[in-house]
Parts: C-alpha cells; sequence; structure tokens
C-alpha cells in the first residue's frame, strides 16, 4: 500500500490504520464518534495527501478544461475554484473534482486518490483529441505534495495562527480568514509556498492545505499544536464519512461512477449546459429536459436499529413491498443519533416524506426520504 508523507505521524498518534484505495489511511485516532463531533463542535484535521493534484497551464488551458469539465471554467477568476465533474460520452461520472485557477494560465485540479491514474489516462486522451496540445500542458503533480484539511468551526481561528499576513498569490487578502468560500490564495510557510483553499467535505467552514511532500508534516505538527487549545482533534477517514454522509455529499465509487450521471446523482447545478459543447452534454441535456429513471435520495430511519450500510436492499413499504433500489452510503448520524444514508430508486420513490425500508440483516426496518442535506444546524437536538 501506498503512504502519504504523514504516515509518520499517524502512527504516533496511535492511529487505526486501514487499506482506502490502495493507501494506508487512518480510519481514526480515538473514535469516529468523538472526532466528528470535534469538527461540528469546534476544529478537526484530515490528511487529504492521498488526492490528487494534476496542473494544467498554457493558453488553451481554460478552453480545454471547459470542453472537458461540466461546470463552467469561464466563470473563474484567478484566486477561484468550483466543483465539477468530467463525464465519459454517455454522461457517466469519471470523477468529481475541484478546479482552482492559480493564475491566468495555470489550474490545479484536485481528484480521488481512487481515481488519480484514469484521470489522467482520460485527460491525456482528451488533450490529444483536442487538438491543441502546444497549447495545454499537463503535469501529474500528486507525488509532488502532501495535503491537509481543517474543519470545523474554529479552523479560521486556528489557521490564522499559523499564516499570518496576506496572500502572495491568488486571492488577495490581507489575513487568511479573509478567503471566501472556493477562495484559494498562497501564503509561505517555512520559505516555501502553500495554497489554501476555502473549502472542505464535512458542511462545516473549512480550510484545505496543499503544500510541497517535504512540508506537510511541518505544517500538520504546527497545527496540532496550535488547535488544541481550541479542541482540535486529527480526524480519519472514519469521520470524514460521516459527516460528509450527514450533509448529503458523494464519494466517487459510492454515489457516482462510470455508469452514473451527475443529473441522476443530483448534481445538475454543476453541469453548465449553456456553456456550449462539452463531453457528455448531449445526454445530460437530454435527461435535464425529460428526467432520469432512477434518482439518489437520502434517507433517515424511522426507528431504532442497527445503522444502514452501503449495498444494502432498499424495498418499498408494505407487506406487498418490492426492492425497488440500495444504500450508496450508509452510517449511525453521530450529530442526529439515528441512522442515515444515501441511495439510488427509481424516480417515482424518491419524493420527500416517501416511506421506504432498508433490509439490514435480513430484517426490513422503516426510513423515510427527507430533504438534503440530512443535517443541518439547526436540526441538532
Amino acid at each position: 500500500m501506498k503512504r502519504t508523507p504523514l504516515f509518520g505521524a499517524h502512527q504516533k498518534l496511535g492511529a487505526k490504520l486501514i487499506e482506502f484505495s490502495g493507501w494506508e489511511m487512518p480510519v481514526h485516532y480515538t473514535s469516529i464518534m468523538e472526532e466528528h463531533l470535534a469538527v461540528r463542535r469546534a476544529a478537526g484535521l484530515f490528511d487529504i495527501s492521498h488526492m490528487g493534484q494534476v496542473s494544467f497551464t498554457g493558453p488553451a488551458a481554460q478552453e480545454f478544461l471547459n470542453r472537458t469539465l461540466t461546470n463552467d471554467t469561464r466563470k473563474l477568476a484567478v484566486g477561484q475554484g468550483q466543483y465539477t465533474l468530467m463525464c465519459n460520452p454517455r454522461g457517466g461520472v469519471i470523477d468529481d473534482l475541484y478546479v482552482y485557477r492559480l493564475e491566468a494560465e495555470e489550474y490545479l485540479l484536485i481528484v480521488n486518490a481512487a481515481r488519480i491514474g484514469a484521470d489522467v489516462k482520460w485527460l491525456e486522451q482528451q488533450r490529444a483529441v483536442f487538438g491543441e496540445q502546444a497549447g495545454v500542458r499537463l503535469l501529474n503533480a500528486s507525488e509532488m505534495f502532501g495535503a491537509v484539511a481543517l474543519q470545523g468551526p474554529s479552523a479560521a481561528t486556528i489557521l490564522s495562527q499559523l499564516l499570518r499576513g496576506g496572500s502572495a498569490g491568488g486571492t488577495r487578502v490581507t489575513q487568511v480568514s479573509d478567503l471566501k468560500k472556493n477562495q484559494t490564495g498562497r501564503w509561505n510557510f517555512n520559505n516555501h509556498s502553500v495554497w489554501v483553499s476555502r473549502t472542505g467535505y464535512t458542511g462545516e467552514d473549512g480550510f484545505e492545505l496543499v503544500a510541497p511532500a517535504a512540508l506537510i508534516e511541518g505544517i500538520w505538527d504546527k497545527l496540532i499544536a496550535l488547535g488544541m487549545a481550541h479542541g482540535l482533534k486529527p480526524a480519519g477517514l472514519g469521520a470524514r464519512d460521516t459527516l460528509r454522509t450527514e450533509v448529503c455529499y458523494p464519494l466517487y465509487g459510492h454515489e457516482l461512477d462510470e455508469s452514473t450521471t451527475p443529473m441522476e446523482a443530483g448534481l445538475g447545478y454543476f453541469v453548465a449546459l449553456d456553456k456550449g459543447e462539452f463531453v457528455g452534454r448531449d445526454i445530460l441535456a437530454t435527461q435535464k429536459a425529460q428526467g432520469t429513471n432512477k434518482k439518489l435520495i437520502a434517507f433517515k430511519m424511522s426507528g431504532k436499529s442497527a445503522p444502514p450500510r452501503p449495498e444494502y436492499p432498499i424495498w418499498s413499504a408494505g407487506p406487498e413491498g418490492e426492492k425497488v433500489g440500495e444504500v450508496a452510503s450508509g452510517t449511525q448520524s453521530p450529530s442526529l443519533g439515528v441512522g442515515i444514508g444515501l441511495g439510488y430508486v427509481p424516480t417515482q420513490h424518491a419524493v420527500s416524506g416517501t416511506a421506504l425500508e432498508i433490509e439490514i440483516r435480513g430484517k426490513r426496518s422503516p426510513c423515510a426520504v427527507v430533504p438534503k442535506p440530512i443535517y443541518r444546524k439547526s436540526s441538532v437536538n
């Protein structure tokens, strides 16, 4: 298995390590519950160095990306980022990712760890089709960088103690806490550049820091030390999964794959059909106009039960019920104290309030389709 530059730091903290997408990663340090609630109430620090970084530069970089990704990269000013998807001609999702415009002719894609190889191969193929390779330079920089995510209501306070002063590139602000959602800026740490973006995968305020691989352990250690007084805890993949499920953020390989479209996944907001041609547009435009046969729902268990898990069958309610889908992601919500999940069902079963049942360990337990996100701050008892 591959290891991130923070593997030694995880061992020192006593992390329980598991395999994830070919990487040996921490699932938790103390407990998933404790780390989850730290992010909701204070702050958590995640190692995201396993994720990929792909750089595009050149005068035609923006045009190429706009033909390859679903969102409209023309809307990005220097120092801005956007969530987007990369689809095949059938509209299926090759990956979901973030793209940042670092300079006028420089873009950085942050891609899922399990998809780095497939993404780079696809992007190279599309660059050849694009036919203007001299105007688009592609670099898979994944092994050059490490990255951490600082998430939670105390994140801005903690990060302001690490990175002082204004940004030196990207969005120009006088202090790091002045970054707005989806903005990115460049700061210096130990005489090296660190890109800081105000994004996240938890539903809380937060920042993601991308830095040279040799620098990332120093950043991690410093943030752990600075965050102690604010209730920060290192957090693993377990808390990442429960946090993102509560706010209905998709995970590639669960809610998204090459046979599922953004429209089916409820991600049509990130598909700019009005920008012109891009890979998969015809299928997505048809689905936008005519609807889809299946939809991704959020559900909440109606009573006490064991937690729902991925691949558990979803049934229509009642004694004459039939299997209508399966769970894509499921867990016990630490914030709400009830089982929750996401899953695909035929469109007629996707209306909010619809009663369904999840087959858990051979027994069907009731649940209901609920609006997304499942967790809102006002929903906590």
